[in-house]
């Protein structure tokens, strides 16, 4: 039976949680917990909302150390690191998802954003509905007729319809539209002075960025402010514009095992939680939890949080 799974990509939320509770909250060592506790909520209003029976959670292991480094260095360059009291929180922030149930991933060569598109292309061939939660829009490119993209903390949803009215563009053009604009947050060069406008009139007339290419003697002739001047930015960074595509493309090979069967919701695990919750503080932070996954006072034998 067709199963609806949710597919979090944990980074944002949990900068979000460290950025906007106080470093006060301390576990017993003394040390800081708020982005652990502001993601371990989030986590279970997320089930609660969505009524999640199925969850994968991809988090990132390193900010420079992904394949797309390798092709090119300067990729997510300019971003500062995560501070040390946030980096320290993120092994907990992993230990609390799995405890809460969720099937985890991480890799040191692969993003957060290839581990939930491998993970969602498997699940969307296999037939199952996939919600890929994030903040993210670079991961729109994953939408389609079995997959959307819930923007949780704005409420927002985009289905293919959603992302047209939103970008422009297909979910299959978003990534040439990212290899023509770029993307200053991930420090993709694209095309030297060609915007997304510019990009998405550029994709509406071509399509894709080799028919852009192999038919670039007809852009100076586009109804497109500065067209021919256009036309020379393309030529001059044409090797800069497939770089970008590389950068921005999801890969569907990254180690995120598992299908729907493997992604259930069995509750979380008492013996996990105990020690794990104790450790931290979050004594009170157990009793919103609304399944377990052992037969007990606070859940059944083998529900899924909910």
């Amino acid at each position: 039976m067709p199963a609806r799974v949710h597919l979090v990509d944990a980074s944002p939320y949990i900068f979000r949680a460290y950025f906007s509770l106080p470093s006060s909250m301390v576990d017993r060592e003394g040390a800081p917990v708020n982005a652990v506790y502001g993601f371990a909520t989030f986590l279970l209003k997320l089930v609660a909302d969505e009524g999640a029976t199925h969850l994968g959670v991809a988090f990132d292991q390193s900010l420079t150390t992904s394949f797309r480094n390798e092709i090119y260095p300067a990729y997510k360059a300019q971003r500062d690191l995560p501070p040390p009291e946030l980096e320290a929180q993120l092994d907990a922030c992993r230990e609390v998802a799995a405890a809460l149930g969720a099937t985890t991933w991480v890799d040191e060569r692969y993003e957060a954003d290839d581990l939930i598109g491998t993970a969602c292309r498997r699940l969307e061939r296999d037939g199952h509905e996939v919600v890929v939660v994030t903040s993210d829009k670079d991961l729109a490119q994953l939408v389609g007729e079995r997959v959307t993209l819930l923007d949780y903390g704005r409420g927002e949803r985009y289905t293919p319809e959603a992302v047209r009215a939103k970008f422009g563009v297909e979910p299959g053009q978003i990534v040439d539209l990212l290899a023509l604009a770029g993307d200053s947050v991930d420090n993709i060069p694209g095309v030297k002075g060609v915007g997304p406008k510019t990009a998405t009139a550029l994709l509406t007339e071509f399509g894709d960025l080799e028919s852009l290419y192999d038919r670039l003697h007809e852009v100076p002739a586009m109804a497109l402010r500065g067209a021919r001047g256009v036309a020379e930015r393309l030529a001059r960074d044409r090797g800069s514009a497939f770089l970008s595509r590389r950068l921005a493309a999801i890969a569907f090979d990254a180690p995120a095992e598992g299908g729907a069967a493997e992604l259930e919701l069995l509750g979380a695990d008492r013996e996990a939680v105990g020690p794990l919750f104790e450790r931290l503080g979050f004594r009170s932070l157990a009793e919103r939890i609304p399944r377990w996954r052992d037969a007990g006072p606070q859940g059944g034998a083998s529900a899924g949080l909910e």
